[in-house]
């Protein structure tokens, strides 16, 4: 079978479940990875054969996408401020608003400082591992309640060639961080169950849903609880970060100014949405 035949067979099969766009990304996804071939080569050699092997490999794939599985668990792999991370159902996917959550604390540190930085909820462990990369003199612990999510973040520091200290642990039962820390920072879970009908259903039917989802009665629970361990943990001087809830930008703000941090600071995404916060004791 020609791989111009397949594309159309293909998008065919997908068409009522993405946008046509959305399709032919995951079709050049795809034929990088099994084929290592680009969009570029499809059309400059458009009579290419695909053996059955590879036929097999974009059919199982196929049956995956099709039942929205995301594109990147299919892969075992994503990109993440320009670095290889893998991931699988354990871990979240990383987003490109958490990229900015990294942006904007390289801004704070200079590349020959050495603080101490601790990621809470670390996942994949992209925000220590990014951070880690761009700051090496700094030193990075990251903590999560998940083993299998903290096996794939191990993997991506060894893929990475990055030094960091992971630790499997529930925040919610921590009484004291193990050290002092510099900066803080956690993109913890803060999606409320009523915003389940805003998401989409390669997220809700694929993605950890521990690492996503807050009950709505008490929606700030792992913000309270970092805040409180960061009030003894951090520094002099030292700084919290959060990912936040869009929704819930100023109640955060009001959260953590009734804990004692001030120069609270508010920041939106590249959507415009309210999403990160910066704060200090």
């Amino acid at each position: 079978m020609q791989l111009k035949q397949y594309k159309s067979y293909f998008s065919e099969e997908l068409k009522s479940v993405f946008p046509q766009t959305e399709v032919d990304s995951f079709f050049f996804l795809l034929i990088e990875e099994y084929l290592d071939l680009k969009r570029i080569d499809l059309i400059l050699q458009p009579n290419i054969e695909i053996s059955s092997n590879i036929k097999e490999l974009l059919d199982k794939a196929l049956e995956r996408l099709k039942k929205e599985e995301p594109i990147q668990y299919i892969l075992g792999k994503t990109e993440f401020y320009g670095l290889p991370f893998k991931v699988n159902e354990n871990t979240l996917i990383p987003r490109p608003e958490t990229e900015e959550l990294v942006e904007w604390i390289l801004e704070e540190i200079s590349v020959n400082d050495k603080r101490n930085i601790l990621d809470i909820g670390t996942g994949t462990g992209c925000i220590p591992i990014s951070l880690k990369k761009n700051l090496p003199s700094s030193n990075f612990s990251a903590i999560d309640v998940s083993e299998e999510a903290l096996e794939i973040a191990k993997q991506n520091a060894k893929l990475n060639e990055v030094e960091i200290s992971f630790i499997n642990e529930d925040i919610l039962k921590t009484k004291r961080l193990n050290g002092m820390f510099d900066i803080i920072v956690s993109n913890p879970p803060y999606v409320r169950e009523l915003e389940k009908v805003e998401i989409k259903n390669n997220v809700l039917k694929n993605e950890p849903h521990l690492a996503l989802f807050v009950k709505d009665d008490n929606p700030l629970l792992f913000y309270k609880k970092i805040a409180d361990l960061a009030k003894s943990n951090l520094t002099k001087n030292g700084l919290l970060f959060f990912e936040i809830n869009q929704y819930l930008g100023s109640e955060t703000v009001d959260m953590l100014k009734s804990k004692g941090f001030t120069q609270i600071e508010l920041q939106k995404d590249m959507f415009g949405n309210d999403r990160m916060i910066k704060a200090s004791l």
